[in-house]
């Protein structure tokens, strides 16, 4: 039955999204801890279930229309008028998937914004250490001629 096989890849495409959220809340917590040395490998495991959602949504989209013909609809309808469509139980099973992928995609939408926050600001924050490290800068001394400072030892806190 074709509206089995679209619930079977909705449920597939759900995992995979609460999958990408445990990833994304994965790669906040080393932000936060500032444990940046496995922040690459967090970055690639998001990408690759970014990756396993394209390939789902692709076959989400060739059962979506066989159910949409199956219902009399044209190609291409969404999951809300498949549902209203579908005959009992489907149209329950259907609008439960639809209001979970509504709030996954919600969640992710809230994780992946303030990750990027966390990213920029971690930036910033490397900048700033990095121009402090530098000996552009000149001051004055008690004649009001520019003073050359000695380049000295700095020691950096490891922590940030």
């Amino acid at each position: 039955m074709t509206l089995q096989a679209l619930t079977s890849v909705l449920w597939r495409e759900r995992q995979l999204l609460e999958l990408l959220l445990f990833k994304l809340e994965e790669e906040q917590l080393l932000l936060t801890n500032g444990k940046t040395r496995w922040l690459g490998h967090a970055t690639r495991e998001v990408e690759n279930v970014l990756e396993q959602i394209r390939e789902v949504e692709l076959g989400r989209s060739v059962e979506s229309d066989a159910v949409a013909r199956s219902l009399g609809l044209e190609p291409g309808r969404s999951l809300h008028e498949l549902a209203e469509a579908a005959p009992s139980p489907w149209d329950e099973l259907l609008r439960a998937h639809r209001q979970a992928f509504l709030e996954l995609t919600t969640q992710i939408d809230a994780l992946a914004a303030g990750n990027r926050e966390l990213i920029s600001t971690s930036h910033r924050a490397t900048q700033e250490a990095l121009a402090n490290l530098q000996h552009d800068s000149q001051t004055y001394d008690a004649t009001g001629s520019a003073a050359q400072h000695e380049v000295t030892a700095r020691i950096l806190d490891q922590k940030f």
